[in-house]
């Protein structure tokens, strides 16, 4: 049997999507002196983009995994659960 890739498993899920952020950028300071940009690299989903200005948060793709909370060199990610009822469920069991 075949690994499954990520954007298979990402089929499984489905959003509930907040009009508000549950992924906060503390400080878009920290991120311009950042000189990896690690969190365009660690999420699975790519939620973190890097313009070339700021650090941006496509919050509406998170499958909370909560590998941003620890991902970051400076902790400049606030994370928590999205509010009840929104964010991901998946399809399958």
């Amino acid at each position: 049997m075949s690994e499954m890739k990520i954007a298979d498993r990402l089929f499984t899920i489905r959003y509930k999507v907040d009009e508000q952020s549950h992924l906060i950028i503390k400080d878009q300071e920290v991120c311009r002196k950042c000189e990896t940009k690690e969190c365009t690299h660690f999420c699975p989903a790519d939620v973190y983009e890097w313009t070339g200005e700021m650090t941006t948060v496509a919050f509406e793709n998170c499958i909370e995994c909560g590998t941003c909370r620890i991902g970051c060199p400076y902790y400049n990610i606030h994370w928590v659960y999205p509010k009840g009822g929104y964010g991901i469920t998946y399809k399958y069991g």
